[in-house]
């Protein structure tokens, strides 16, 4: 029998947030840190005001006002990739979701590095944590494999979890296969519900509940399935929006360029790649409303999460427990263009949703190429419209003073929050599964100006989803889509990808994709033909 889940009904007074006490003079004298990593779904690169847009962010912003910016956080890609890569320190082909994860209710035949879940020679982040006595909290959307329940989070290292074990589910009224569970176990949500708000409440119930008995440190794994599809923003927080975007992409990503340059995000130079959508006043009157809707629902979706990260903030700041809490927020991909060119949805599916059904307003093609501004493409590339993430970094007891509200401009990528999470907790990677891809950013984010500024990688950082790929060396990015040749630009002179160079670096293209090629064979990449999940079970059907 299903037991029934009360949603965003859970009170923040009851939400203790124990902290070990911390001394701000060094973040070396203190305990180990407590670690929140929020992870939030196709949110594009500009779509936070502290990277350059409209949409009103006021807590998020302040984080970074407080804290740090990663200008080149890399992530995978997409939705399970990115997971993959985030909770184990290595590659998604490593770990087995070298493409997707399979469906609900399908089985997959497929090579190792792209079985569709957990594979059994890695670990996660929570597992290598609770061997330095961390309490270890998942909420929100897991992603990482459904049809054996030992792909599940209790059974990777969470002592406790809450959310949707599959890939998209409804805000409102999650059902069926993309249903919540509770644990192990399926369960039922309340009239009320509303996933962004239940998966903060949740994770503080959990936390109050641990910490209450001692003062062990704490890992919260906090993914929210918002702004992924369906956009099922709250009637109030779409309406708040409603009409700021009736003039159009062109002219928002005008207004997220200029506060871009603004707030020192980017300079002159940082020339924004074309919109490839169609102009906005060759639209009918009628498509520009619906289009206006759209993204009104979508900033609803964003506003939310930062209402939710106010609340929780709030309280840590009330019962003055946050100084020794590392937040690190970022996105698991580019805006997502799944909707088509022009999205799906009007005003009257935001305020009337379908419920139980992944169904709804979808974003699309033109608005995320808005939503990732100043860059090129969006979900699914490896150009820096898909694979730049915008992270953020908030840690009172770590961070220092002098350094706060700046940026990190070096490049890094998902594999090294495990290497920032195992230094930072005094713990190591066990001997029997491959060692951690990543590197340490600790001292980009405890060290003064000169230490802080060091690259976090001194070897090359490399990338492949669907046939798309890419590899990062230093100031060298070589990129790809499926089927089309090779690019190659200075990432330094050239953010957004706008001069190719592989003509005219052809020495340094071939060398970098020989490299390429060599970490492909390795990791069991599959090229030059790709593997596609979905196209293989076409097959078999």
């Amino acid at each position: 029998m299903k037991r029934v889940v009360m949603g965003a009904c859970f009170s923040l007074c009851v939400c203790l947030f124990v902290v070990l006490a911390a001394p701000q003079s060094s973040a070396a004298e203190t305990s180990p840190p407590n670690i929140v990593v929020v992870l939030v779904d196709d949110m594009g690169f500009s779509d936070l005001g502290c990277y350059g847009s409209e949409i009103e962010t006021p807590h998020i912003d302040s984080l970074a006002e407080n804290g740090l910016r990663f200008t080149q956080f890399y992530n995978s890609g997409r939705c399970c990739p990115t997971r993959a890569s985030l909770m184990t320190g290595l590659h998604p082909h490593q770990v087995g979701i070298g493409h997707m994860t399979a469906p609900p209710g399908k089985t997959l035949v497929a090579p190792p590095a792209y079985q569709g879940h957990l594979n059994e020679t890695c670990v996660t982040i929570p597992q290598v944590l609770k061997s330095k006595d961390y309490h270890t909290f998942m909420t929100g959307k897991w992603h990482l494999g459904h049809a054996d329940q030992n792909d599940w989070p209790l059974q990777r290292g969470f002592d406790r979890f809450y959310g949707g074990i599959s890939g998209a589910f409804n805000y409102f009224k999650p059902g069926g296969d993309r249903g919540m569970t509770d644990g192990n176990e399926e369960v039922e949500t309340e009239d009320g519900f509303y996933a962004t708000d239940a998966f903060t409440d949740i994770a503080c119930d959990y936390i109050s509940e641990a910490t209450r008995t001692d003062d062990k440190p704490f890992f919260l794994y906090l993914a929210y399935n918002a702004p992924h599809w369906p956009l099922n923003a709250k009637v109030k927080d779409f309406e708040k929006y409603r009409g700021r975007y009736a003039e159009g992409w062109e002219a928002l990503m005008k207004a997220r360029q200029a506060k871009q340059r603004e707030i020192g995000l980017f300079d002159e130079s940082v020339q924004p790649a074309p919109h490839v959508g169609p102009a906005w006043e060759s639209l009918k009157p009628k498509k520009r409303d619906d289009l206006d809707a759209i993204m009104a629902a979508y900033a609803g979706c964003v506003d939310n999460i930062d209402q939710n990260i106010g609340r929780l903030v709030a309280h840590l700041k009330s019962i003055d427990q946050y100084e020794n809490t590392l937040i690190l927020f970022l996105s698991d991909n580019g805006a997502c263009q799944e909707g088509g060119r022009l999205g799906f949805g009007d005003e009257k599916m935001v305020r009337n949703p379908p419920l139980e059904t992944t169904n709804g307003v979808r974003q699309g093609l033109a608005w995320a190429n808005a939503s990732n501004t100043p860059f090129r493409l969006y979900k699914h590339f490896l150009h820096e419209g898909g694979a730049n993430t915008p992270m953020i970094a908030h840690w009172p007891g770590g961070i220092p003073e002098s350094r706060r509200n700046s940026f990190v401009r070096q490049p890094a990528y998902l594999p090294d929050i495990m290497a920032t999470c195992v230094e930072l907790a005094g713990a190591e990677m066990p001997g029997d599964v491959p060692p951690c891809e990543g590197s340490s950013f600790v001292n980009a984010l405890i060290g003064d100006s000169e230490v802080a500024g060091r690259p976090i990688h001194d070897s090359p950082m490399f990338f492949e989803h669907e046939g798309n790929a890419a590899m990062r060396d230093g100031d060298w990015k070589l990129v790809r889509e499926y089927e089309k040749p090779w690019e190659l630009y200075n990432i330094a002179e050239d953010r957004t990808e706008l001069n190719d160079l592989a003509t005219e670096e052809s020495d340094r293209r071939d060398r970098m994709i020989a490299a390429w090629e060599a970490w492909a064979t390795k990791t069991e990449v599959a090229f030059p033909e790709r593997y596609n999940m979905y196209q293989e079970m076409k097959k078999h059907e």
